[in-house]
């Protein structure tokens, strides 16, 4: 394509602020919207703008662009400028696109941004999305930053300080893990644990030398104590790698319960150091899943045999991802004829939120960077993954539901469905009920896809198309789908009960 025709960048720069300074006020109590100008520029040189809430209040300006104004066209090769750092993915709850997403689906070949956005849901996580995915990412002129930084005064104000009060709210779990770990030394620590790190990890170094010591000082798993000189753990040393961990943290435990087909329950504590706990949870999920299932309520060919790698990695997330400054609070995993739950202390980590986490739109956010560090380095789980599409293949993949995410006081909580009966009574409201077993799995494929049509649902799972229509008429009777459009185009739209 041409482009002989495009001016300098500068002329659309200054375009965009000026389109920035048309936008919509909006009227929150929560906090201050962005002023936001964007301009899309064509290979031959014609340009259109939009502004924040332009045509909705709201609405982004660079979807006001991309998709109210130019959805139809051919966006291959363009430009665009925004005065605004485009939202990251998992900033925004489903079915809602992030702004980074639709420029990199538009196949937008080159942005440039005004200033990043502060906010923890962004902070340069859009930038980054981009120039993973092979766009030419370039700022505005200096100059100009201050004209949109006025301009936002309110909205960077709030930002700030919502980015202020999430490393705060790190920094006090850090500090309290290592006020807990005080009076402690490398002796602390289980040569056992140590040992089972470097060997998952590859490494050669040797429990205990000089090389071993310098790498974990590295890790800030280990520092000198101001006061002595002396090499003394961190707190998350203790946790990942301590003797007896629970002497300091007595919420480092993994409590699991089986209740069996015929009544019986059995209880068993995992309390070693974290990095021994994965493997010894496994040994025992192993044992006793295959006589979990009731058998006189589910024919054995009917119930499938649960993968046990989900659990692991349920169990993995939730040892790492945890808020071990929640005292006395542990990992929970029970074990039933019908289901599974795994409970882990603490909420989503922001600017995950549990709307994120039930939609499986969740990026990966560790509260624990150092605990994630090491099960990744181990081998245990890839540290930019939270889970989220193993979860999303359960039908697909092991024939099963969809888990359920719920939070509850102090516990986020994940529950494995094993049987269509099972996904029933977790429904307070009994609207579920109304479902038969392959309108259950048509809902857990129409979440997946945030949106389908009549067409594309009768061909996923292969039916008529007047078998399609009818199961997605139920599932709109009962409220888990709207629709917009006429005639062919009708779209159904997934509608999450728990926003409402």
């Amino acid at each position: 394509m041409a482009t002989e025709n495009r001016k300098a960048p500068r002329d659309y720069m200054e375009m965009a602020i000026k389109a920035m300074k048309d936008s919509v006020h909006e009227k929150r109590t929560d906090k201050s919207n962005p002023y936001v100008g964007a301009v899309l520029v064509f290979p031959d040189g014609t340009t259109d703008t939009a502004c924040r809430g332009e045509f909705r209040n709201g609405d982004h300006a660079e979807y006001t662009l991309l998709d109210k104004k130019h959805r139809t066209k051919v966006l291959t090769g363009c430009w665009l400028f925004a005065t605004l750092e485009p939202c990251a993915p998992g900033s925004r709850n489903a079915p809602k696109i992030p702004c980074s997403e639709r420029i990199v689906n538009a196949r937008i070949a080159e942005v440039w941004f005004g200033i990043e956005d502060p906010d923890p849901k962004v902070d340069h996580g859009g930038i980054q999305h981009m120039i993973d995915k092979g766009i030419k990412v370039h700022q505005f002129d200096r100059d100009l930053h201050k004209i949109i930084e006025e301009t936002n005064k309110d909205f960077l104000d709030g930002a700030f300080k919502r980015k202020k009060e999430a490393i705060e709210a790190k920094l006090n779990i850090q500090n309290k893990l290592n006020q807990q770990a005080s009076n402690t030394d490398l002796k602390s620590l289980s040569n056992d644990a140590l040992q089972k790190f470097l060997t998952e990890s590859g490494s050669k170094l040797k429990v205990g030398s000089e090389k071993l010591t310098n790498e974990l000082l590295q890790m800030e798993l280990i520092e000198h104590d101001q006061k002595t000189g002396k090499i003394i753990p961190t707190g998350n040393a203790i946790l990942l790698f301590g003797e007896k961990p629970r002497l300091k943290f007595p919420q480092a435990s993994v409590k699991a319960k089986v209740v069996y087909g015929d009544g019986l329950t059995d209880v068993q504590s995992f309390d070693d150091a974290l990095v021994l706990i994965p493997d010894q949870v496994e040994s025992w999920i192993k044992k006793v899943i295959p006589e979990s299932f009731d058998r006189s309520k589910f024919q054995r060919g009917k119930v499938p045999a649960f993968p046990f790698e989900v659990i692991d990695e349920a169990i993995i997330n939730a040892i790492i991802h945890r808020d071990y400054s929640i005292d006395g609070a542990k990992v929970q995993l029970e074990i039933t004829p019908d289901k599974i739950i795994v409970r882990s202390p603490g909420k989503p980590v922001p600017p995950i939120t549990i709307d994120d986490l039930q939609n499986f739109k969740a990026t990966s956010i560790s509260r624990n960077k150092t605990l994630a560090l090491v099960f990744n380095l181990m081998g245990y789980m890839e540290e930019t993954g939270v889970g989220m599409e193993t979860y999303r293949e359960m039908r697909e993949k092991y024939n099963l539901p969809l888990p359920v995410i719920t939070y509850v006081e102090p516990n986020l909580i994940i529950t494995f469905p094993r049987t269509s009966d099972a996904v029933r009574s977790l429904d307070s409201t009994e609207v579920l009920s109304h479902l038969n077993d392959e309108e259950l799995a048509g809902l857990d494929w129409i979440k997946l896809q945030s949106e389908t049509t009549s067409k594309a649902y009768a061909a996923h799972f292969d039916y008529s198309d007047k078998k399609a229509q009818r199961q997605l008429a139920t599932l709109k009777a009962n409220g888990f789908i709207s629709l917009s459009g006429r005639g062919r185009g009708v779209i159904y739209h997934y509608l999450n009960r728990d926003e409402e």
